[in-house]
């Protein structure tokens, strides 16, 4: 049987009117279109629903049973073909799981944290680390939120470019090049390094840069992340080399110097990205908001 909702419509506005023309008037149809539509609920029942009585119309057993049913499946299929948008927070409970760049997650993690607790106490965030490899989750959604340096290539998958942090050279105190002037690229690319990169690779776009200019270095070693990178540079004459933002904690927790990079190379973007699902989700779009001003503010 082919069902049409439309008829969930009018039975609610027959037995609560109680009447073809109480009906007709309240969803702005003529009283021979509820006339059909009456007639068509009764054939799809096999009930006469409302039977004439004098003046009036008197509604049937099996409507009397049914009415607060049809109210509230008619309630239900509004709420799912037009949702409200509005958002309690107060009252909101949901867990978001963000796959963030663990340097993002030290620098931005605790001040998105803090604003989400202040103003939805039930929702809670689960940070997850990145993968070596590129994986779905984002677009099976068990991940509702990325931020890194790398811009999504598919189609159904957002990314809005949200702040960016220039590449500095992070070296102990006491190595060489801290007692320099200005570190030239020579003198850079004469040092040796430690590369960071989760995926283990021993080049980037420093050494295309370096080869532009007729220089190339020796990386030594990779570190999965920035504060890796940063206790292997504290133990060694290693320089690593990182965006400015991320070297806040080496600089005061680990007392390494960072210097300015003697090469013209761009800024590191930083990119949230999530599945076009969430676009118009209004919690989804509340924490993007709140994801954004952590990422652009605690740079």
């Amino acid at each position: 049987m082919q069902l049409d909702l439309n008829l969930l419509a009018a039975l609610d506005a027959l037995l609560e009117e109680g009447s073809v023309a109480g009906a007709a008037a309240r969803l702005h149809v003529t009283a021979p279109a509820m006339s059909r539509s009456l007639g068509r609920i009764r054939r799809t029942t096999g009930d006469q629903i409302l039977v004439r009585t004098g003046r009036t119309m008197t509604p049937t057993p099996y409507a009397i049973a049914v009415r607060e049913q049809v109210h509230a499946l008619l309630h239900q299929v509004r709420g799912v073909l037009a949702p409200s948008r509005e958002l309690d927070l107060a009252t909101l409970e949901r867990t978001f799981t963000l796959r963030w760049h663990d340097s993002l997650v030290a620098l931005s993690g605790p001040a998105l944290l803090a604003a989400v607790r202040g103003q939805a106490p039930g929702v809670r965030l689960r940070f997850v680390p990145e993968s070596s490899v590129d994986t779905p989750e984002l677009r099976r959604g068990e991940v509702d939120l990325e931020a890194n340096a790398s811009r999504a290539s598919a189609p159904d998958v957002r990314a809005e470019r949200v702040t960016e942090s220039r590449p500095v050279i992070v070296a102990a105190q006491g190595h060489p090049l801290t007692r320099v002037e200005a570190v030239t690229a020579e003198q850079y690319a004469a040092a040796e390094h430690i590369n960071i990169s989760r995926r283990g690779r021993l080049s980037n776009v420093v050494d295309d840069a370096l080869a532009q200019l007729g220089l190339t270095r020796r990386v030594v070693a990779t570190a999965p992340t920035e504060a890796a990178a940063f206790e292997f540079a504290r133990e060694s004459d290693l320089l690593a080399t990182a965006p400015e933002a991320t070297t806040r904690s080496a600089v005061a927790d680990l007392g390494l110097v960072v210097l300015p990079l003697p090469l013209e190379l761009p800024s590191a973007p930083v990119y949230l990205s999530w599945h076009q699902r969430y676009d118009t989700d209004p919690a989804h779009t509340w924490l993007r908001t709140l994801a954004r001003t952590a990422l652009t503010t605690c740079q």
